[in-house]
């Protein structure tokens, strides 16, 4: 296709892959915009965001305004993007709302790039989201953007389905692979005039809200499917032995037992049992200042008895 002036925004690794597409496909990317360096790690040290990595290793220009909605860094920001001039700005979980003077002024308008197969989703967190509410599918929806969270018109939608053991992480992964080609796909039909944009139907919609750090607490008086559920879409936490545990994949069991909830039923296998009689068994986990591992390594040195107990962490 005949290359465009682009404008991409984004800042984490979801984003990654569409702008490598972009760039990969020999569009004139005229600046990436993405969020302030944030102090991460043991050391708080001021670090890019992968989006900016990727953008400095493709030899692109990079905008960083703590806003663009108010101040002087607003102001400078919409007086860049009117120098630039682009075709069509690529949003792709940038974490700033665009206001509507930046919606209006690229040719093709905004698209975004979002993890949900709207209007199921709209929001924050559509990933965990789905794990945690037991969709069969999810995937990526492109979507022009208008004012209002995530209730443009929808141009092009990839699924795929959610497997039994997925996890955020690896969902995460495949959609923004995912994401590279809706949006190559978008802009195939943008060029060819076959875009048919359809409006969001808001009786089926649904908000996706930030995760909050105590949705991950573990409570293994619930039902096994929930726990199942929080486990995999939040890597969920308990208490083990007096110590902290992260427990990040899990798979429901078949088996039922009469033990008390979070008694730990199969020593070989960390299988446990919910408030609903029926077991989950972990995957992979993370004893408290360790490393996430497979199971079976972490029980080669770790004494745990049949008869243990998973305890809600404080």
């Amino acid at each position: 296709m005949n290359p465009l002036s682009i404008v991409y925004m984004g800042t984490p690794h979801f984003a990654v892959p569409a702008l490598r597409m972009l760039h990969d496909a020999g569009h004139r990317i005229l600046g990436v915009f993405t969020q302030p360096d944030r102090p991460r790690g043991r050391g708080h040290k001021l670090q890019p965001s992968p989006v900016k990595a990727e953008a400095v290793a493709l030899g692109l220009e990079v905008y960083q305004p703590l806003s663009l909605r108010r101040g002087a860094d607003a102001e400078e920001a919409f007086s860049v993007l009117q120098k630039l001039s682009p075709d069509l700005i690529v949003v792709a979980a940038y974490g700033q709302i665009l206001p509507k003077e930046i919606l209006d002024l690229p040719r093709y308008g905004c698209i975004n790039l979002h993890a949900s197969l709207l209007p199921r989703w709209r929001g924050a967190a559509p990933i965990q989201r789905s794990i945690l509410a037991g969709d069969a599918a999810t995937g990526v929806t492109a979507m022009q953007m208008a004012v209002g969270l995530d209730t443009g018109d929808m141009l092009y939608k990839l699924e795929t389905p959610i497997a039994p053991d997925e996890t955020a992480d690896t969902l995460h992964d495949r959609l923004a692979e995912m994401s590279a080609q809706v949006l190559q796909e978008t802009l195939r039909c943008l060029e060819e005039g076959t875009l048919t944009p359809e409006v969001q139907d808001d009786a089926l919609a649904c908000t996706a809200e930030k995760i909050t750090k105590e949705m991950s607490r573990l409570d293994f008086t619930l039902p096994a499917q929930t726990v199942d559920r929080t486990i995999r879409a939040l890597s969920g936490y308990a208490m083990l032995g007096g110590k902290r545990i992260k427990l990040h994949a899990s798979v429901l069991s078949n088996e039922r037992s009469d033990a008390a909830p979070g008694e730990i039923v199969d020593e070989k296998t960390m299988r446990f049992v919910c408030g609903d009689g029926m077991c989950v068994t972990p995957l992979v986990v993370q004893m408290e200042g360790g490393r996430a591992m497979a199971v079976a390594d972490l029980l080669r040195g770790f004494g745990l008895k049949k008869g243990d107990f998973f305890q809600m962490a404080e």
